[in-house]
């Protein structure tokens, strides 16, 4: 699993794959109010891109890839925390 998930927080790390998507949609259910932290991920399969983009959660940290970091921005920039 490519995904840690913690009370508040979903934190990804490395390749996080399409097996990945149906975990983190029943975390953001069972957590609505929780925070995803990306800044150990370098690849996402895009079913989890539209699992954050259907549940509008707060991005606490962006990849360090910056490639990977402004993809996702565009994707999902009302919901990044500054």
């Amino acid at each position: 699993m490519a995904i840690k998930f913690t009370k508040f927080r979903a934190i990804f790390k490395d390749i996080v794959g399409g097996d990945d998507a149906e975990p983190l949609l029943e975390w953001l259910l069972k957590h609505p109010k929780g925070k995803i932290d990306l800044s150990q991920c370098s690849h996402l399969q895009p079913a989890n891109l539209q699992v954050l983009m259907a549940a509008k959660c707060t991005i606490l940290a962006e990849p360090s890839d910056k490639l990977l970091a402004q993809w996702l921005r565009s994707a999902l920039t009302p919901t990044v925390e500054k």
